[in-house]
């Protein structure tokens, strides 16, 4: 490879954010996180061939709290 995913992963952020910001700056300005369009952290995984259903399920997961899915697992726990 040519290119760092870093590096990558910054042009992205940072062209997306300049073009974001350009054409809809009256719907985006609210919404950012304090005056960034991007979190500057990153995230880069791989799968290792699972179904993008798997994958899927997986990312929708994140949205729930840590807590929340320790409470769940501690409950499916103690049942067995």
């Amino acid at each position: 490879p040519k290119h760092s995913v870093s590096n990558l992963v910054g042009k992205l952020k940072g062209k997306s954010s300049y073009v974001l910001r350009r054409s809809f700056w009256d719907e985006v300005k609210e919404k950012l996180w304090g005056n960034h369009f991007w979190s500057p952290s990153y995230c880069v995984v791989s799968c290792g061939g699972a179904s993008l259903e798997v994958v899927k399920k997986y990312i929708e997961n994140q949205r729930t709290p840590t807590s929340d899915k320790n409470a769940k697992k501690s409950k499916s726990l103690k049942k067995s």
